[in-house]
Formats: C-alpha cells, sequence, structure tokens
C-alpha cells in the first residue's frame, strides 16, 4: 500500500514541502531513497524502538521510503515522526485521507516522546502558502509556528497523541497565538535604559546619531569609561521593529535553533556581542551545512565587537562586503544559501595596548609607533564603512556622584523615530534604502547639498583638520542626519561641524 505524508526542508531562511511516500510489499527489505542523510538513515532504528514500545511494529515486509523531490538533500532527525505515521498508515493502522492535509515534523525519542526541531517558521510559511490545513509538530514549538495566519497549529509531546488524533480527532489541542498581541508584548521592553549613565552627554549624542542615520559606530577609549555600558544601551533608542522586521529576525533565529522553549516572535532588536576569538565561520555563517551566522543573528539589530583590535585580520575583513549589500552569500559543495544581514556595527577599542593614550591623568607607557601598530590592525577598508569615530573619556567623579537625572531611552528614541520617518519619506522611491546610512555615491550627490559657507568649512577641515579624503562622503551623510534631527531641509554649518568632530581617526597625528 502507498501513502503520502509530508514534511518540509529549510534552505537558508525559506522552506521546501517534502512529500514522504512510504510503500509496503511483499518481501522483507527497508530502503530510504531520496538524498537522505545519515540522521534520516538511522531513523529505522528511532522509529522501530518508538513503535513497538507503544504497541505497535513495523510489518515484516519490503518498505521503500521515497523522500521527493528526490534530488534535494534532506538532512537531520526532524523526519522521524513524518515517516512513522507514514507507515502506521500504509500499514492500515491509521487512516491515510486523516494525514494528507498536514505537515508533519519532529524527531522521536525510543519512548516516543517529539523532540523539537529547528526552521519551524519558514515551515509553517510556507505550508500556509501551499494551502495546508495545519502542522503537527513538537509542543515546544508550537508558539513559534502559531503566529502564522491561516494554519491549524498543534502541539504535541508523545507518539501516542498524534496517532490518537489521527483516529479519534482528539489527544491534541489547537495552539493559537494573535499574531498582533505576540507582536506588540513585549515591543520595546528593556531593562537597559540610558538613564543609567551619568554624564558621557557627547557620546550620548553620537549614539542618537548614529540610531537616526542607521550609521556604524566605533567608541575609542581608555579602560573602564563606559563604552561597552553605553553600546548595550544602543538597541533601547532604535526604532521599535516592523512586523515585517519581527517576522523576518524571526526566521533566522528559528533556522539557527536560538528560539528556545515556547518562543514566539522576536519582537527586541538583536544585540549580538561574540568574543574576540570567533572564527570567520561563526562571524558570517557556514559549515557543511550552511547556518546564520552572528551578523545574520544580528539582522534588524546591532553587532557589538568589543575590544576590535583583538579580533583576527580575517575574521574582520569578511565583514566588508556583508556591510556594503547587506546580506552574505554562503557557497559550500553541499549547498549554497544566502541570508540577510542588514545590522548596524558598534565597535570598541583602546586608543593603543595600555589604553590610555590621550588620557587626561594617566600617562601612556606604549613605546613609539606602538599607537599606529596597534590601530593598523584596523584596515582603512574596514574603516571606510563606519561613518562615525567618537572618543570616549572618562566620567570625572563630579558627574558619577552628582544628583542630575539624565534623559531616559524613550526621549531619545521619540527623536531618532522622527528622523527616520523623514528619511522613510525621502527613499519611499528608492528599493532597499532605508537609511541616510545606505546612500549610494550618486544619491549622496542629489540629496546632500551643501552652501558655499558649508564648502569653505568642509575644506578647511580637510586641509587644516587632516582628515582623509575617504572622510568626505561620510561626513555628508552623518550632517543629513544631524539636519533630520533638527528637522531641517537643508544641511547647515552646524549640522557639517558636529558631523565633522565625528572623525577622530581620520585626523593627522592622531596616533602620534
Amino acid at each position: 500500500m502507498l501513502v503520502k505524508t509530508f514534511g518540509s526542508a529549510v534552505y537558508g531562511i525559506n522552506a521546501t514541502t517534502v512529500t514522504v511516500e512510504v510503500n509496503i510489499a511483499d518481501g522483507i527489505n527497508f530502503f530510504i531513497v531520496g538524498l537522505p542523510d545519515s540522521a534520516i538513515k538511522e531513523s529505522q532504528q528511532r522509529i522501530d524502538a518508538a513503535l513497538k514500545n507503544n504497541g505497535y511494529k513495523i510489518p515484516g515486509k519490503a518498505i521503500t521510503i521515497n523522500m521527493a523531490p528526490a534530488d534535494i538533500r534532506k538532512e537531520g532527525s526532524a523526519y522521524d515522526l513524518t515517516i512513522a505515521i507514514g507507515m502506521l498508515a500504509a500499514s492500515n493502522n491509521l487512516n491515510p485521507e486523516a494525514i494528507g492535509n498536514f505537515v508533519i515534523m519532529g524527531e522521536l525519542s525510543l519512548d516516543g516522546g517529539i523532540q523539537p526541531v529547528k526552521g519551524v517558521l519558514p515551515i509553517a510559511i510556507q505550508a500556509a502558502k501551499e494551502g495546508f490545513q495545519g502542522m503537527i509538530l513538537p509542543e515546544q514549538n508550537s508558539r513559534e509556528a502559531a503566529v502564522v495566519k491561516g494554519l491549524d497549529v498543534y502541539g504535541a509531546r508523545h507518539l501516542r497523541e498524534v496517532i490518537q488524533f489521527f483516529d479519534q480527532k482528539t489527544g491534541l489541542e489547537k495552539t493559537e497565538i494573535s499574531l498582533e498581541e505576540a507582536f506588540y508584548h513585549k515591543l520595546g521592553v528593556s531593562e537597559l535604559d540610558f538613564e543609567d549613565v551619568r554624564g558621557q552627554e557627547n557620546i550620548k549624542r553620537a549614539l542618537e546619531v548614529a540610531a537616526a542615520g542607521g550609521h556604524n559606530l566605533i567608541l575609542i577609549g581608555p579602560p573602564g569609561a563606559g563604552k561597552t555600558m553605553l553600546a548595550k544601551r544602543l538597541p533601547t533608542i532604535l526604532p521599535p521593529m516592523t512586523m515585517n522586521e519581527a517576522l523576518e529576525t524571526t526566521k533566522i533565529h528559528s533556522v539557527a535553533g536560538k528560539m528556545g522553549k515556547n518562543g514566539g516572535l522576536v519582537t527586541m532588536r538583536p544585540f549580538r556581542s561574540p568574543h574576540h576569538t570567533i572564527s570567520d565561520v561563526a562571524l558570517v555563517g557556514g559549515g557543511g551545512v550552511p547556518q546564520p551566522g552572528e551578523i545574520s543573528l544580528a539582522h534588524n539589530g546591532v553587532l557589538f565587537l568589543d575590544e576590535l583590535p583583538e579580533f583576527k585580520r580575517t575574521v574582520l575583513e569578511v565583514m566588508r562586503q556583508p556591510l556594503e549589500e547587506r546580506l552574505i552569500h554562503i557557497a559550500r559543495a553541499k549547498a549554497s544559501v544566502e541570508y540577510p544581514a542588514s545590522f548596524m556595527l558598534v565597535a570598541s577599542m583602546n586608543p593603543c595596548p595600555c589604553g590610555f593614550y590621550n588620557h587626561p591623568d594617566k600617562k601612556c607607557v606604549c613605546a613609539p609607533g606602538m599607537v599606529q601598530k596597534y590601530l593598523n590592525k584596523i584596515s582603512g577598508p574596514l574603516l571606510d564603512r563606519i561613518d562615525i569615530h567618537i572618543e570616549v573619556t572618562p566620567v570625572p567623579f563630579k558627574e558619577l556622584s552628582g544628583e542630575r537625572k539624565s534623559e531616559k531611552s524613550e526621549a531619545v528614541r521619540t527623536r531618532v523615530i522622527a528622523a527616520r520617518k523623514i528619511q522613510e519619506e525621502r527613499f519611499r522611491e528608492k528599493e532597499g534604502v532605508y537609511c541616510n546610512a545606505q546612500m549610494s555615491s550618486k544619491q549622496l550627490q542629489e540629496i546632500c547639498l551643501i552652501d558655499p559657507e558649508g564648502q569653505q568649512m568642509l575644506k578647511t577641515a580637510m586641509e587644516k583638520v587632516g582628515l582623509s579624503a575617504r572622510a568626505y562622503d561620510r561626513i555628508l551623510k552623518v550632517a543629513r542626519t544631524v539636519a533630520d534631527l533638527e528637522h531641517s531641509e537643508a544641511i547647515r554649518p552646524a549640522h557639517l561641524g558636529e558631523a565633522i568632530q565625528y572623525r577622530s581617526l581620520d585626523r593627522d597625528g592622531w596616533a602620534g
């Protein structure tokens, strides 16, 4: 008897429906075909034990299982439940017609327990798109899939519950979640706040400008000046995620298996802070079966690289293309996938190996030339992609112990949202551009027009302060954002002056 059940395979952040055909005929054999990997081939032993421990057994006949389309490689243990239900239906233990309307996924334990799987959200979206009535999947994954409209999602803890559901239409309860409720619940809620930071008003202003324009930023300062503390609070002033951003971010985290138990939508902008010993593959993604890296897990959020010069040169250089294109192409022998990687890069570093170059009180003990050698660990092309360089100085005791209250993140976020709305309107007809940081050179010439006074100021900065040529475009982009924060249509000299201050590492003689 031939029976068809349905599973799904995830490639990148998209899913492809897999038809599992189970045929039982005369003979004694067991074949799984359709490019299965080792984990799928081993499913025979798991399924056999799970069925026997629940009063069923695999028929002693020739069983052929085909996973179509047969030219796409299938991987992982998530097809155990799909195959088991197909075998039960093919051996007349279940009604074959009842299972055809469901996508079934789950890993089986030897006692019949159902273990969670990865990539449930892309699978659910594809199932709804193809018109399936519902999904049967592990209970831990049910909330994640239930955010998809038009799909009945049933979470199961044990094989017995699934058999009872198809046999008697009982045993499983439908998981229901309001997409809007899941989205707005905890939207923008964070324990961190700019209010916690004493002093550092100029750094907070730089972070506000970076958030308003989507600019990459680097903080340079001695140990203990508050670089990490400030960077961790950047997501609290970024605009709240849109529904599409939340769904896309959740898909990436789902594929990577980062959703956790009973995970729903990701509604907080991600903040990823990998250690400086990270490999290039872990940062951008990869592996035999390409998985998302840190830059994709930071999609629509912040990637924070603490102690930037301590990262390996090869690790930093692989970020150059994703920073420009805002996605990453991963090609391997088995597969080629594409993951989104639209993130804000925030980096921090000491100004020198000892950490006290340019310190107001402590003396730098580095040998001559060591400061420049330390800074040279960061390549010019990478610095080209960082719009704002800002020096962080230690907070004086007077400000640390003062009673003055700092501005809350919510107040700063309100100004950032207003500036982003101006940019949204400006780039409405420009595909793939959403904020000032993403402007091309051509768009820069059209949008960032400055008057003769501003031109003279820029000329003076280039000649006297010693700013490099690469700083020119960055200054114009940042000046445009400063103008947007003040709701000014024109870029004024004051806006340019502030933007010029944010180019510390481009100044001649900065490193001695």
